[in-house]
């Protein structure tokens, strides 16, 4: 595993990086992409080698008996989080954007209200708003860089018309790692204002040392049947590309309505996803270990040259390879330090309003790339805040 190696994803029909000057105006030919949140790091070799056998069969049918995909679930999601899933709870989705508008499909009817904790993975809005149902945002307070909930002003946010919570758990785009006592104060909220919770835990593996993710499942039993849990190994295994998420509910009732919603679309799993996850899951542990230690020298590298500038503060992640800066400090409008990253240091990042209120005077930045990219990103940000030296 080298992930050291500068692998040019140019032209290549990559999002990530053939969209950036569309949507940033930053070359690729000069420029850094480090909005999409895929990662620039080729996934293991025991991925590879899935997809290769596949190839070499030559026939690229319908998957069928997937009894060894969902064993690699379970026993990924045993070992590594201390999480018992019953197999025939999983449903395969085509990612987590989708699982989330299957949820926003079976569990809610247009005009409900969805509870979303802002700033926060913009997708969820998008999803949410198409579906003809409305946000209700509650913000989340940023004590000295870190995020909290306030449910006393959640309690005054709501319109009564909520039916459904989507929550991010760890967060993105802040990094939290929340707390068994944060988590419980999440199921009691549901329960108190009848809300089915999907508890999106994409970014599950990737928690740096000292942090310990706990699943809404386990952090909270007793709601299992208004609890929907939605995992992937995308993020975990950078193959987000291949569209495969899993959306797992323990309560019969929940599952029907699920099951229901996704055959009256359709929707059953690609064959190569299938066939990555269940490799990703059985052999890659050392992979995903060797990662997160990589990962965190590149947030240590980044978070010290960016907070080294007078203005700028970079959050302290405890999960995700997804800095979140913030910008407020420097006193420019958002248009000025917006301009400086793409024009000056041409880098694209996530602009932070798209996340929801709270996310305005911020920039949202990928670390899942070389380190030698990471050097590079924090020296053209010095130099195009060098007059704030």
């Amino acid at each position: 595993m080298d992930f050291d190696e500068i692998i040019d994803r140019r032209n290549t029909h990559s999002s990530k990086w053939d969209n950036m000057e569309p949507s940033y105006g930053v070359s690729p030919n000069d420029g850094i992409a480090m909005w999409v949140a895929d990662m620039d790091f080729k996934p293991p070799q025991c991925v590879a080698d899935a997809l290769k056998d596949m190839t070499d069969h030559g026939i690229y049918g319908y998957y069928g008996n997937d009894a060894s995909y969902r064993a690699a679930i379970c026993g990924w999601m045993s070992r590594r989080h201390g999480w018992a899933v019953d197999p025939a709870s999983i449903f395969t989705t085509h990612g987590l954007v989708n699982g989330t508008g299957l949820c926003v499909q079976a569990f809610t009817e247009p005009g409900d209200a969805i509870v979303l904790f802002t700033p926060v993975y913009h997708a969820f809005a998008r999803v949410i708003k198409a579906a003809g149902r409305t946000v209700t945002e509650c913000v989340l307070a940023n004590d000295n860089g870190h995020y909290r909930m306030d449910f006393d002003a959640y309690e005054a946010a709501l319109t009564g018309r909520e039916t459904m919570m989507i929550f991010c758990s760890p967060h993105n785009p802040g990094g939290r790692v929340w707390s068994q006592s944060e988590l419980q104060q999440i199921a009691d909220f549901c329960v108190k204002h009848d809300l089915i919770l999907v508890s999106d835990e994409i970014h599950h593996d990737l928690v740096y040392p000292g942090q310990k993710h706990i699943p809404m499942t386990n952090a909270a039993p007793e709601i299992s049947d208004r609890l929907v849990m939605m995992t992937a190994p995308s993020k975990t295994f950078n193959i987000a590309g291949l569209h495969t998420g899993n959306v797992i509910i323990a309560d019969t009732t929940l599952r029907q309505k699920f099951a229901g919603t996704m055959a009256a679309m359709g929707i059953s799993g690609n064959s190569a996803g299938l066939f990555a996850v269940e490799a990703a899951y059985t052999g890659g542990d050392d992979w995903v270990d060797a990662l997160v230690a990589y990962l965190a020298e590149n947030k240590r590298v980044f978070d010290a040259g960016v907070n080294a500038i007078p203005g700028l503060k970079s959050m302290n992640l405890e999960a995700t390879y997804l800095a979140w800066v913030d910008f407020s400090g420097t006193g420019m409008p958002r248009e000025e330090f917006t301009t400086r990253v793409q024009n000056v240091a041409k880098i694209a990042a996530n602009h932070g309003q798209t996340f929801g209120t709270g996310g305005e005077d911020y920039l949202r930045f990928n670390l899942g790339c070389p380190r030698s990219v990471v050097t590079d990103a924090v020296a053209r940000l010095q130099n195009a805040f060098g007059d704030l030296q």
